[in-house]
Order: C-alpha cells, then sequence, then structure tokens
C-alpha cells in the first residue's frame, strides 16, 4: 500500500506526508477490526468525504469497536452517547441554564459539540431526540432557544444500530438516513479472522495511536478530496444509476440529489485514499451500494413476488449491472 501511495501523484498543493500516516491510520484499525479490510477504508473515504457514517450489523461483530477506534485515532474530542429510550434532545445538544451569581442565562454544550460523535445504538431513541442531529449532521450547527452554535471541525456522527432486533427501537425515518454519507454492514469475520480474534480474548484489544491524525490532518486531507479529477464521462455514468433508481419498478423512492452529490463526494475521497488524483469507474461501483442502498425505499405494492424478498442492497447490484461502464 505504501509502494502505491509513493508512486502516484497527490492532488495539487497537497502534502504528500500526510498519506503515510494515513496509511498507518488504516493498518491499525485493520488490527482492531480484523478481516475487514474494505470497511475499514471505507470508514476513512466516509470521514475524509466530510460524512455522518452508519453501521448497521447484528451484535457481536465490532460495530462500536470499529466506530471507538475510528474517533479515537485521531488528536479529536470524541464523545460515545449511549443512546435509550428516555434520552432527551437536551441531553444532546446542551440546555441554557440561569446561573443566579452572574444574574444571566448560559448555555451548557451537550456532548454533541465534539469532533467525534458515537450514537450508540441510535434507534433505541425517540424520534423527537433522533430529530436533535439532522441541524447538526446537514449543517454543521445547532441552534438552542433561537441562537446558533457551531460545531467544531472535523465533525462526523458514527451511528450504530442492529437492524435484527425491533423490540423497543424507533426506525430511522427517510430524512435521518439521508444525512448519513453511508452505511456499512461489517458481517461475521472469515475463519482465520475468528480465530485471532477468539485467542485475543484474553488480552487487550490492540490500542489504535491517538495522535495517528491530527484535527488539522484530517482538514487538510477533507480539502484535498475536492482536488480529485472525476471525468465527465464518469459524472453521466453516477447520474444514470441515479435516475435508473427514480424510475425502477421495485424502488418506491430513489436517491435524492443529496445522494449524487454524496456518491461524487466518496469517489473522489476514495481515491485519495488509494493514493490517486483521478477517480475510475470501479470507485463508482465499489461505492454505489454503501451510498444509495440506505437512500431508497422498497416499493411494497410490486405485484412481482421475488422482488419482495429483495433487499434495497440487492435492487441497487442490479441496476448497476445493467448500467454501460465508461471507459
Amino acid at each position: 500500500m505504501t509502494s502505491q501511495r509513493e508512486s502516484t501523484i497527490a492532488p495539487a498543493g497537497f502534502s504528500l506526508q500526510t498519506l503515510p500516516k494515513l496509511a498507518e491510520l488504516e493498518t491499525a484499525l485493520g488490527s482492531v477490526l480484523r478481516g475487514k479490510p474494505e470497511v475499514v477504508r471505507l470508514s476513512l473515504v466516509c470521514l475524509l468525504g466530510r460524512g455522518h457514517l452508519l453501521i448497521e450489523d447484528v451484535p457481536g461483530v465490532g460495530k462500536t469497536t470499529l466506530a471507538q477506534a475510528l474517533a479515537r485515532a485521531v488528536s479529536c474530542r470524541f464523545h460515545r452517547l449511549q443512546f435509550t429510550s428516555d434520552m432527551l434532545p437536551s441531553d444532546v445538544l446542551g440546555v441554557t441554564i440561569y446561573n443566579a451569581h452572574s444574574e444571566a442565562f448560559e448555555f451548557k454544550p451537550g456532548p454533541i459539540f465534539s469532533n467525534f460523535l458515537l450514537a450508540d445504538e441510535i434507534n433505541r431513541t425517540t424520534p423527537k431526540t433522533q430529530s436533535a442531529l439532522l441541524e447538526a449532521m446537514n449543517e454543521s450547527q445547532v441552534t438552542i432557544d433561537g441562537k446558533s452554535h457551531s460545531l467544531p471541525r472535523p465533525f462526523m456522527v458514527i451511528a450504530t444500530q442492529n437492524p435484527v432486533e425491533h423490540h423497543g427501537t424507533y426506525p430511522l425515518p427517510e430524512s435521518q438516513l439521508d444525512r448519513f454519507l453511508m452505511r456499512l454492514r461489517i458481517g461475521y469475520p472469515d475463519a482465520a479472522s475468528e480465530r485471532l480474534i477468539v485467542r485475543q480474548l484474553d488480552r487487550a484489544l490492540p490500542e489504535v495511536a491517538a495522535s495517528a491524525l491530527t484535527a488539522e490532518d484530517v482538514l487538510h486531507l477533507q480539502d484535498a478530496v475536492h482536488s480529485v479529477k472525476v471525468e465527465e464521462s464518469l459524472v453521466e455514468y453516477m447520474l444514470a444509476i441515479v435516475e435508473k433508481t427514480r424510475n425502477h419498478e421495485a424502488l418506491a423512492l430513489g436517491v435524492s440529489p443529496r445522494g449524487s452529490q454524496a456518491l461524487f463526494r466518496t469517489v473522489q475521497a476514495l481515491a485519495l485514499v488509494e493514493g490517486r488524483d483521478y477517480a475510475l469507474p470501479d470507485d463508482v461501483k465499489r461505492l454505489v451500494v454503501p451510498i444509495f442502498a440506505h437512500r431508497v425505499v422498497i416499493n411494497t405494492r410490486t405485484t412481482l413476488v421475488p422482488r419482495r424478498l429483495d433487499t434495497s442492497e440487492r435492487i441497487i447490484e442490479e441496476i448497476l449491472s445493467q448500467m454501460e461502464v465508461p471507459l
């Protein structure tokens, strides 16, 4: 990986000194989440794409472990919130209280005023508390008592949820899901990786150095993403996929313009993570499912019985297989 990064051309005005740090961070995260290099890489792509990450999978596969490792690998403020049904918006955003000594109202910032917010089991809190995150995730600010407060930069929400257990949960609405740049599923490890995980039980998990990247490094990388070149034919390819989701018989809701922007930005970010200053059609193929699958809604009224068994991932993959790839 290092040799590939050193042999490629970095975006204009970008310091090559940050790329080895990014490689070290990826290696360190791989030692924490074993056997899932693609998940680790895409989580970094989400970070560089200035996006928020939703990790959805069954319990025990490393959702929280990955989220914590990614957040703590950067020298930034990190806060973990365990979402519950009795949590209030003020528990996330903060509250304005009256100070008797100064005889004035003071704003006490909540956990959201951090660079990385780990929203553990986000679907276990009420829609009212879930909606408190919307403005923060979309505009990097929160409004309390009519006053706007900017959030620190970089800012990233990493949320986890279990898609299987529905008792006591509140499914995220489409408007909330659309705020997440990417949704990842980790899946079970392969046999060799699970053997290492089992033998590791009697020892502490590998630590990710908190100084792997600084906040300035992350901001610099995020700015460099915009310098990655994307050919017009590749843009047409992305938009053709988007248009197909809007007209597909199995989908009641297609990808929004926000989703189109998300795909473009993450294609650039993936190229940068892999040490390139240009995007490839393969970048689009790798990212379409994690970027689009949570943004579409399956048409439950379809008369085609097999469609009822489809998932959004399978439908997006079907659309992708039908599209002509630009040369």
